[in-house]
C-alpha cells in the first residue's frame, strides 16, 4: 500500500529533539506513573507487580471498557473496543469501513490520517477546508455541496487540532442531518478539554447511530505513554472493527490496560488538574497574541492547540526551521497541515517555558522584520 509521507510526524522526528523551547507539544504536562498512583491514592503496588504478562482480554479488559463507557451517555462496554492509541482507532475505522472507490469527506486542517489513509485505500477524498472567517468551523452549506449519495464517511476532529475550534452540539446535529446517512467519524481525543463548561460537547456516538467516536489517554488524561485508545459506536460497527483489528492489534498491553483503568476511574481529578493547566496556558497565550502585532489568531475554545497566522513573507516551514535554529523555539509549520501561512502552537504544557518561548519568538520577529 502506497501512502503519502506523514508530514507532521516527520517534522517531529527531525526537529523535536533539537528544541529548547518545545511549543509544538500537544500534551498537557504529562504525568508520571507515580503522579497517577498518588492522585488515585494507591500505595500498595503488589497487585501490579504480581500481574502475569499474558495477552489478557483480547478486546480490552471488562474493567477498562466499563470505565471508558462512563465517558459516554449511552455507550456500554459492548460498544467499545480497545486500540493502540487513537491513531490505531482511526486507522481501524478507515480499514473497516472504506473501500476503493468510496467517497470520503475530510475537514482540513486536520491530522493527516483523516485524509491520507482513505486516499491510500483508493477512496475519493473530498476536502472541506475550515476558514478563520468562519471561526474555523465547518460551513454547512459547503458540506451539503460535497455530500452525495456516494458519500460513505465524513471525518472530523472535535475539538479541532490545530485550531482549537469546538463544534457544539447544535452544529454537530446540522452536520448529522447534512450527512445523508453517511458514517461520521469524530476524533475526540480533546473532548472535555475546554476553557469553559459551555463548550463541553456530547460524543458523536451518543448523538448519531452511525457516529463513531475515537479517543485515547494522550491528551485529556496526560498519559500519552500509555498507548491505549478506543473506538466507540454501535455494535455492528464495533464488530467490523474487531474483525479488522485481529490482523494488527491482538490486544493492548496488560500494563497499559491496568493503568488506563486507574486513570479513567479517576477522571474527575485528572480533568480538574488539566483544565487548570489549560486555563493557565490560555491566559499566557491570549495576552501575548493581543500584544503581538505580527500575529493573528482565532483564540481556541477547546483542546490544547491554537493556529497562529503571521504577517512575514516566508513559508511556515522555513520560518519554523530558521526560528528553531536561531532561538531553540519549536512550532509546527502549517504546511504540514496543508495550510501555509500559519503555525500550530501547543500552549498547555509548561507555562514558564511557554512565556519564555513566546518572548524569544517576539524578539526574533522584530529582528527579522
Amino acid at each position: 500500500m502506497r501512502i503519502d509521507r506523514f508530514k507532521v510526524e516527520e517534522w517531529f522526528n527531525k526537529y523535536e529533539c533539537k528544541a529548547k523551547y518545545d511549543l509544538a507539544d500537544t500534551c498537557i504536562d504529562s504525568m508520571s506513573l507515580n503522579d497517577l498512583l498518588k492522585l488515585a491514592e494507591m500505595t500498595d503496588i503488589a497487585e501490579i507487580l504480581d500481574k502475569k504478562l499474558t495477552y489478557g482480554e483480547i478486546q480490552g479488559s471488562a474493567r477498562l471498557k466499563s470505565a471508558i463507557s462512563s465517558l459516554y451517555l449511552n455507550q456500554t462496554p459492548e460498544n467499545i473496543t480497545l486500540t493502540h492509541g487513537a491513531i490505531g482507532a482511526n486507522q481501524l475505522v478507515f480499514l473497516s469501513l472504506v473501500e476503493s472507490g468510496d467517497e470520503v469527506i475530510s475537514i482540513l486542517p486536520a491530522y493527516q490520517q483523516h485524509y491520507s489513509i482513505p486516499e491510500s485505500i483508493g477512496a475519493n477524498v473530498k476536502r472541506l477546508f475550515l476558514k478563520p472567517e468562519n471561526n474555523w468551523l465547518p460551513d454547512i452549506d459547503e458540506l451539503k455541496k460535497l455530500v452525495t449519495n456516494k458519500t460513505k464517511l465524513i471525518t472530523l476532529i472535535n475539538p479541532n487540532n490545530p485550531t482549537g475550534a469546538v463544534i457544539e452540539d447544535d452544529l454537530m446535529k446540522e452536520i448529522i442531518s447534512a450527512a445523508n446517512g453517511a458514517y461520521i467519524l469524530v476524533d475526540e481525543v480533546y473532548r472535555g478539554i475546554v476553557r469553559e463548561n459551555k463548550y463541553n460537547t456530547t460524543s458523536i456516538a451518543d448523538l448519531y447511530e452511525k457516529g463513531i467516536s475515537t479517543s485515547s489517554l494522550s491528551k485529556g488524561f496526560s498519559l500519552a505513554g500509555l498507548r491505549v485508545g478506543w473506538a466507540a459506536g454501535n455494535k455492528d460497527i464495533i464488530k467490523e472493527i474487531n474483525h479488522q483489528r485481529q490482523y494488527n492489534t491482538i490486544s493492548v498491553s496488560q500494563i497499559d490496560d491496568y493503568f488506563a483503568s486507574i486513570a479513567i476511574e479517576n477522571k474527575d481529578k485528572i480533568f480538574k488538574r488539566n483544565i487548570e493547566k489549560v486555563k493557565e496556558g490560555y491566559e499566557v497565550l491570549s495576552e501575548w497574541i493581543n500584544s503581538e502585532p505580527h500575529i493573528s489568531c482565532i483564540l481556541p475554545n477547546g483542546g490544547t492547540t491554537a493556529f497562529l497566522g503571521y504577517d512575514m513573507k516566508i513559508s511556515s516551514y522555513e520560518l519554523c526551521k530558521k526560528l528553531l535554529s536561531d532561538t531553540g523555539v519549536l512550532f509546527l509549520p502549517g504546511e504540514t497541515l496543508e495550510l501555509d501561512g500559519f503555525l500550530r502552537i501547543g500552549y498547555c504544557n509548561d507555562s514558564d517555558k511557554l512565556k519564555t518561548g513566546l518572548k524569544k519568538f517576539s524578539e526574533w520577529m522584530d529582528y527579522i522584520s
